[in-house]
């Protein structure tokens, strides 16, 4: 008897979406037991680091900042996608952002204006969106594959920041430690209170506001224009897409320039929120963590910015259970990548049926 997997027919849409809860469901009882063997009691742990960040105020709080940039550029990877553009280097287009965008107070440290806060936000766009323009460039100029170059010039951008910190933008009063100044007052984002003192209360800044309008507007293009109806065709059947006249080569410069600037917009709304200046760990991985945040939401924008909470209680959860449990800080990325092999190997029953084979010619046909 032996297990094989059978193309189907046509997409299983059950599957596509039950596919993300069974991923979920998968990775929860992986790391149950992983704690088990680590000696602690596995239910207690996932308490600790599932539901913990849940149930306070403050870790709310800290649960919008951590999905912001997920959300963010999740969305924009989304829609590349499901295009089949493979932007692979969101967290050096993020890192691109933050530095331009601090260019400002770096260079004009008094400037304290409502422009300042829109320049930050603009040139932190327009820094992702330069350098996703280098592997766009190069795959429609020269072929080359999208995934090696958007992520090798992650590790290029890092050692530009690294060299900015160290060298020419460092805070001469900064006690040679390797940042800039601090940001303050229009150089950080604002945060607006959603809840009063009597029920919290509840702070979301900016980001958290553009984040969810990028959502919104990304569903709206994808669902009711003529621009969304071509991405999906671009990525379902490219073929047909040349036969209607869209251009392959423009939807690869329109998603790298999105999804780049999106990402940009989420490094520059980090550093003016959580870091506060630049240095050279301004993300834990965002933008990789991003990528499990457009599968985990089907490559929908409104789905990205579920997953996103759903990934940043995984960053909280990882940072509770350091100091309840004792554990390394590298848990969490354990769990997001686990949960993103259960993704990936879920979405195979959308298209393929599960079979067992036994004995004798007789076959039983799973009918998930």
């Amino acid at each position: 008897m032996r297990l094989v997997l059978e193309k189907r027919g046509e997409r299983s849409h059950r599957m596509a979406l039950l596919s993300p809860l069974i991923a979920i469901a998968l990775t929860l009882i992986t790391g149950g037991i992983i704690f088990a063997l680590k000696g602690l009691n596995p239910f207690a742990a996932l308490y600790v680091y599932f539901v913990e960040p849940l149930t306070t105020s403050w870790s709310i709080e800290q649960l919008f900042i951590k999905a912001t940039p997920l959300a963010l550029i999740g969305a924009g990877l989304g829609v590349s996608y499901l295009a089949n553009v493979w932007n692979i280097g969101a967290e050096g287009q993020l890192t691109a952002g933050a530095i331009l965008g601090s260019a400002i107070p770096v260079f004009f440290p008094e400037m304290q204006t409502l422009l300042t806060l829109l320049l930050m936000l603009g040139l932190g766009v327009i820094g992702g969106m330069v350098f996703a323009a280098i592997p766009a460039f190069l795959k429609n100029r020269f072929s080359a594959n999208e995934i090696l170059t958007s992520l090798m010039l992650v590790y290029v951008v890092q050692l530009i920041l690294d060299w900015l910190v160290r060298g020419p933008w460092r805070d001469p009063k900064g006690y040679n430690f390797p940042k800039t100044i601090s940001f303050s007052g229009w150089q950080t984002l604002p945060s607006f209170e959603v809840l009063p003192p009597s029920m919290g209360p509840l702070y979301v800044n900016l980001g958290a506001v553009l984040a969810v309008l990028v959502v919104v507007a990304l569903a709206f293009m994808m669902g009711r224009t003529l621009k969304g109806f071509e991405l999906r065709v671009q990525g379902v059947a490219p073929r047909a897409g040349r036969f209607a006249g869209f251009s392959r080569e423009k939807t690869v410069w329109f998603c790298f320039l999105l999804s780049g600037g999106l990402a940009g917009l989420a490094g520059i709304c980090e550093v003016m929120s959580t870091v506060g200046q630049l240095q050279p760990g301004i993300s834990p991985g965002y933008g990789f963590t991003a990528i499990i945040v457009a599968f985990l939401g089907r490559l929908n924008p409104v789905g990205a910015l579920v997953a996103a909470f759903a990934l940043a209680i995984s960053y909280l959860g990882g940072e509770s259970a350091q100091v309840a449990l004792g554990i390394s800080d590298k848990t969490a990325r354990v769990f997001q990548g686990i949960l993103l092999f259960y993704i990936l190997a879920c979405d195979s029953l959308i298209l393929y049926r599960l079979r067992i084979t036994g004995l004798g010619g007789k076959v039983a046909e799973g009918r998930a």
